[in-house]
């Protein structure tokens, strides 16, 4: 299959009006819809023009083509994958060990890709020759990479992880890991895994290839 270029035609005008944003907003919520169901290569202009309500000429009112929709989609799903969790209760929840925080982000991750499993799937394919979508997937990565990074080099500085560890290459390979294990076994369907036990072991795993030292817990004394 050809590889898909960036358009190079001048998109539509975003929309002015109140109206006009909420009509492009239902283009892309049916669009997400036809793209789970079909995919993108049996996914039709008139089909997503049929499931958002409006004639085929609308589509076009905000959208130039098919391929213009879809990287707008797959762009707010990898945009969901990135944006940090609620953090409005913290201060009402003690500080985190380091397992923890790396089990929360763990978490929010593999729940967000759960969540939006069927979209995810295709947007992988179609990274594989459409050249904006690739993009958006590298950002996506990128953005884990350095945060695991940074991450790992605190943790370094405070003598809590391995110092032989090189932060940039341990980063990118933990991130692959996060992101093709999701991918085979919330799209691929690679094994039907307890989620709160998948959460765990791909921490454990996380945490055991750094080196992270945590604090040993004091036992309770029996009275």
């Amino acid at each position: 299959m050809p590889r898909s270029e960036p358009a190079t035609t001048q998109a539509p005008a975003a929309p002015r009006s109140r109206k006009g944003a909420q009509t492009r907003a239902r283009l892309l919520e049916a669009a997400k819809a036809v793209f789970e169901d079909v995919g993108f290569l049996e996914a039709r202009i008139s089909d997503i023009a049929e499931k958002a309500g409006l004639s085929h000429g609308s589509f076009y009112h905000y959208f130039e083509s098919k391929e213009q929709v879809f990287r707008e989609v797959a762009e707010a799903q990898e945009d969901s994958l990135t944006t940090r969790g609620d953090t409005s209760d913290a201060a009402d929840t003690p500080p985190a060990s380091e397992l923890e925080r790396i089990r929360r982000a763990n978490r929010l991750y593999l729940e967000r890709y759960r969540d939006n499993g069927k979209i995810m799937g295709v947007i992988e394919e179609v990274s594989r020759y459409d050249i904006p979508v690739r993009e958006a997937r590298i950002r996506r990565q990128k953005h884990f990479a350095d945060r695991a990074e940074a991450a790992v080099r605190r943790l370094q500085e405070d003598g809590k992880a391995d110092p032989d560890i090189d932060p940039e290459i341990a980063a990118v390979a933990l991130g692959s890991m996060i992101g093709r294990f999701a991918e085979l076994w919330l799209v691929d369907d690679w094994g039907d895994y307890d989620f709160d036990h998948a959460v765990d072991q791909v921490t454990r795993l996380w945490a055991n290839a750094i080196g992270l030292k945590e604090p040993a817990r004091r036992s309770r004394r029996k009275a």
